[in-house]
């Protein structure tokens, strides 16, 4: 059993610890937060046992508890310190979409990873391991040919009507390395790294709020022979599917990360559904996945080398298209 921390009391770490217990190979031991009350107040809404999960008000104290393994669902620009003195405890890590602000900051957590080689830290990019990407990776190795994609996720933020009111919300603030691309720009252009590699050039054209963070954007990715184009943001609802283009072949995608439908259009007027049903927890799969690493660290190497590399491709575009578009990060000027 993986007995596990949190940092983050929110919806996708109640998600997350739900996915945990699913697989029956966790045990939530600890919840950090920085007050007393909010922890407990978390751990009371939890759908698990509450008997053995203790609070942490303190990084210290989280790390001194009886765990393996750290979950971290904090706002952005919190995850590569936090990320940071995990490793450094002798602790795996599960880090939320950006595990770190730039290239600089990921490097040092490479430096942390191999001063502690025992020490595994993946990235939660809970869409590309669900049974329905793997299905589209596999169609698109049938494809005479390949023409690029147009990948969506844009849906209207909760906290964007706070922003409308005066506020500064973490979600849309440069201060927390948060805005569109980086909270859900990450999601398509994850999907895109891993279907068709890195791509040659990049560049971002983003609607800019009054806080200089994107609201929304659109996102060019250059191939040798095609590009790939995403389309995403916080400020505003879109319906169109994603689509992967072949020559005459098409494959549509209701949505790049939460891959309810997945269809095949072979050219000639005929559509056949590839997917199969998704759970009502997205995360249960990359959950596993991480437990199955975890408990075999060197039958599994290969599998974690491909995952880590991915994430570092991510966090260099991520950084390469924000570049693009002119928008600084406090934490680009850490030291």
């Amino acid at each position: 059993m993986i007995k596990f921390g949190v940092i983050g009391t929110n919806w996708i770490t109640e998600m997350f610890i739900e996915a945990a217990y699913q697989t029956s190979e966790y045990q939530l031991t600890t919840v950090y937060s920085r007050t007393e009350e909010r922890a407990q107040t978390f751990i009371e809404q939890l759908k698990v046992s509450h008997d053995t999960i203790t609070t942490a008000t303190t990084m210290s104290d989280l790390l001194a508890s009886d765990i393996d393994l750290v979950y971290i669902a904090s706002p952005n620009a919190l995850h590569y310190e936090q990320a940071k003195a995990v490793i450094t405890a002798g602790k795996h890590v599960i880090v939320e979409k950006p595990v770190a602000s730039n290239p600089a900051e990921f490097s040092d957590l490479q430096i942390a990873l191999a001063q502690h080689p025992d020490v595994l830290l993946f990235e939660a990019a809970r869409h590309v391991h669900q049974p329905n990407f793997k299905k589209i990776k596999e169609t698109m190795k049938t494809l005479p040919m390949l023409q690029g994609a147009t990948l969506v996720y844009q849906k209207y933020s909760s906290r964007f009507d706070a922003y409308l009111a005066g506020q500064e919300p973490n979600v849309l603030t440069r201060k927390f390395s948060a805005g569109a691309l980086y909270d859900l720009g990450v999601y398509p252009l994850y999907a895109a790294l891993d279907l068709f590699g890195t791509p040659q050039a990049v560049q971002y054209i983003p609607t800019l709020l009054r806080n200089g963070a994107d609201g929304k954007g659109t996102a060019i990715l250059v191939y040798p022979d095609y590009t790939v184009t995403l389309l995403f943001g916080k400020s505003a609802n879109s319906y169109l599917p994603s689509e992967i283009y072949g020559q005459k072949e098409t494959i549509s995608i209701s949505n790049i990360t939460e891959l309810e439908s997945v269809t095949y259009h072979d050219g000639n007027g005929h559509q056949k559904e590839i997917s199969t049903p998704v759970d009502d927890n997205p995360m249960i799969h990359e959950a596993q996945d991480f437990a199955n690493i975890i408990k075999n660290p060197n039958g599994q190497r290969e599998v974690y080398n491909n995952w880590f590399r991915l994430s570092q491709q991510v966090n260099q575009t991520l950084f390469d298209l924000r570049q693009s578009a002119g928008i600084e990060f406090p934490a680009d000027k850490r030291e």
